[in-house]
């Protein structure tokens, strides 16, 4: 007898590789049961086919699919942008608002002089929210202390929230503070020697945002290479404004990811297929900031594996719906349903450097959440995918779990 299982599942999209085919990208299974024993998944299959469990819940025909995964968000920050959306909106471009002290260093200084109380209320705030979207597991940078004390207190403050969703924690160097600007080789030592090592009680990766206005090639390599060697994942801000090489650059060095990429060119592509880093890319940024988008059709044929993320902050991409943006993906950036999807699980667990999340069969994660489609739809991922905000979250499972269920299924639930 296993500890749960979740039976009479319309349509479930296991994204497990071993399931997929041409036909049946996301390994869907129709009238599907799953089960799990020990926090493990330990049957996928028919509903029919499903072992006894101490715990039961009909589905009543709802779409069940692995928990969603956000690898790339900015989720913990001070102060508020939208006087700098009504400038943009107005004719001024992102880059001329941070050059001009604005942007991230606005945010720096809203982060540094708010209370951990304020913080921390708005941060389990925007996490809450994400959790009734059906995100299990999301990345958090920091980034918006640029100074040692201030970047441990945020990094501290995104590993101790208490909530039931994963965070994970990554260092970003995100820009040169005004306090630097005389010296930036200071600066990036200030990183390496000082800041680093104070956040790596809570930090499992590190990101530089590499571009005109933060850091140069050069600094960004020495900064990952570092990061590096103190046996911490490596990703990076690439070719975002303007091309630097980074994206090619951050591939070599090891790095899981490098987002953004709407500057990219054939020649990094072809880098990033060699070394097979994940390509995220990020609709809610190429929407707010007006851009082109990255050549995804040149990812495609090259097969880098893409991911889809928020880019939750409070300027440049202020979007908190995951399913939002895989549908921008699609809408702005070229993807298909498939590869949308993939995006926000499997595609995105592999960014973070965690192969586990994202998917559901044996050695997978065992978070997992039921939805039900737009009314009037029929009960599939193209359905969800088209009608944005229209879909239901009506179970969140973490770690074979049920954090939350929505009343008309509990009728259904039987706990042993």
């Amino acid at each position: 007898m296993v500890d749960l299982c979740i039976y009479n599942i319309s349509a479930l999209y296991t994204m497990d590789p071993s399931l997929s085919s041409p036909d049946n990208p996301l390994g869907k299974i129709s009238n599907a049961a799953i089960a799990f024993d020990k926090h493990k998944v330990v049957f996928v299959g028919s509903s029919t086919d499903a072992p006894t469990a101490r715990s039961r819940l009909d589905a009543q025909q709802s779409i069940l699919m692995p928990g969603l995964v956000d690898c790339h968000t900015h989720t913990l920050y001070g102060g508020s942008r939208s006087t700098e959306f009504a400038a943009r909106l107005a004719g001024a471009s992102y880059a001329e608002i941070l050059e001009n002290g604005g942007g991230i260093h606005s945010t720096v200084n809203a982060t540094r002089n708010s209370s951990e109380t304020t913080l921390m209320n708005a941060f389990k705030e925007r996490l809450t929210q994400m959790i009734h979207k059906g995100v299990t597991t999301v990345e958090v940078k920091g980034g918006y202390g640029l100074s040692t004390e201030s970047e441990a207190r945020v990094h501290r403050l995104i590993k101790t929230h208490g909530l039931p969703i994963s965070t994970v924690g990554t260092f970003l160097a995100h820009t040169i503070p005004v306090e630097w600007q005389s010296d930036r080789a200071g600066f990036v030592e200030n990183i390496i020697h000082e800041q680093l090592p104070a956040c790596m009680e809570w930090i499992v990766a590190a990101d530089v945002y590499c571009d005109r206005g933060a850091f140069t090639l050069d600094e960004s390599i020495q900064i990952l290479e570092a990061a590096k060697n103190m046996g911490l994942k490596i990703r990076a801000h690439a070719e975002q404004v303007s091309h630097t090489g980074i994206a090619a650059a951050a591939a070599r060095l090891g790095a899981t990811t490098v987002d953004h990429l709407e500057r990219c060119t054939e020649e990094d592509i072809s880098v990033l297929s060699e070394c097979g880093t994940v390509a995220t890319i990020l609709p809610g940024a190429q929407l707010y900031l007006k851009d082109t988008p990255p050549p995804t059709a040149l990812l495609r044929e090259a097969g880098v594996p893409m991911a889809v993320a928020t880019d939750l902050n409070p300027g440049s991409s202020p979007i908190h719906d995951l399913w939002t943006c895989a549908t921008l993906s699609c809408l702005v950036q070229g993807l298909t349903i498939p590869e949308a999807i993939l995006g926000i699980t499997r595609h995105a667990g592999r960014a973070l450097g965690f192969p586990h999340l994202g998917w559901l069969g044996s050695g997978s994660s065992s978070d997992c959440i039921l939805l039900r489609p737009p009314p009037g739809e029929p009960p599939i991922l193209e359905s969800v995918i088209q009608h944005i905000g229209a879909k239901k979250i009506v179970m969140v499972a973490k770690n074979a779990r049920i954090m939350s269920l929505s009343h008309h299924l509990r009728s259904g639930f039987q706990e042993g």
